[in-house]
């Protein structure tokens, strides 16, 4: 096709429905209204002759074609968008300063990936140390500078540090494709039913969708726990055992694993996932275009 006809606005829906799997989502996520998303991607589905998203119980899922073309896309609107701004007080493109940023798995499976693809083109002298979740020392770390940034679910509410939430998640549950006990939709009934996968919680509270149960009387069999996000996959692909995860994190390995995902049978509190950093680091000019970046970055995702 001739990229010169092809409005690039399209693009920009397009990236919004892949990552919402919805319409209405993506339009109060690009600021439009429903129909002008809607009429945004009949054109880009007859410029590229593919429907692009069909319709199901479980939203706007991409076909083939779509999920061979969203990493270019993604790719293109990051470059382009980086392309557009102007950092003059850190020379980024030509230093060689390394960076520490320590993630839970989440950020290192949804953020830190695409990060450092678009960082590897716009500074690829800057090196990025990726230091596992964080510690009962993040505090000091990140006070004393041998940690610059992390990603977390929780504040330091401790006088000195910044807290920055990147974007609110919710969670959807997930199981193999042919799963012998789970029609079209999950109900809370074969929920508990089943057997899961939860992640090992970092604090004394239970995770957020025990204290939901817990709310109503009700709790899951848990058979196993995992200490991070990135095993349950695996696991519940070769099983009968279902796991919950973070939205986007769900939607990713569904692609990956080929599995399904469903919405979680009862109402579970979304929760926010926070940049951290320590304020004597404010005023550095390449920090603060680093995490600036990142924050931008996380916001469009």
């Amino acid at each position: 096709m001739n990229l010169h006809s092809l409005d690039l606005n399209l693009l920009l829906v397009f990236d919004a429905i892949y990552n919402e799997r919805s319409i209405s989502k993506a339009a109060l996520k690009l600021h439009l209204s429903q129909p002008a998303v809607s009429n945004a991607l009949a054109r880009l589905r007859d410029r590229l002759e593919d429907p692009l998203f069909e319709r199901n119980s479980q939203g706007m899922l991409p076909t083939p074609r779509a999920k061979v073309l969203v990493e270019p896309i993604r790719r293109a609107l990051d470059i382009l968008e980086r392309g557009l701004r102007r950092d003059e007080s850190f020379d980024y493109s030509h230093s060689d300063r390394e960076f520490c940023i320590a993630v839970e798995d989440y950020g290192e499976t949804v953020i830190l990936p695409r990060f450092i693809d678009w960082l590897a083109k716009s500074a690829p002298q800057v090196r990025i140390n990726i230091r596992p979740e964080p510690s009962s020392h993040l505090e000091s770390e990140l006070r004393d500078g041998s940690v610059d940034l992390a990603l977390d679910y929780f504040t330091l509410q401790n006088t000195g540090f910044e807290n920055q939430c990147l974007m609110i998640e919710s969670l959807l549950s997930m199981s193999r494709k042919d799963h012998p006990d789970i029609g079209e939709l999950l109900s809370l009934e074969t929920y508990l039913k089943l057997r899961h996968i939860a992640l090992t919680p970092r604090r004394r509270t239970a995770p957020i969708i025990d204290l939901a149960l817990s709310k109503r009387g009700m709790k899951r069999t848990i058979s196993v726990t995992a200490p991070h996000f990135q095993s349950m996959p695996i696991m519940v692909q070769t099983s009968d055992m279902i796991c919950t995860l973070p939205r986007r994190m769900a939607n990713l390995y569904a692609d990956n694993f080929h599995l399904k995902v469903y919405a979680v049978p009862l109402r579970v509190p979304k929760f926010p996932v926070y940049l951290i950093w320590h304020k004597s680091l404010e005023e550095d000019a390449g920090h603060r275009w680093l995490r600036n970046h990142l924050i931008e970055f996380s916001q469009r995702l």
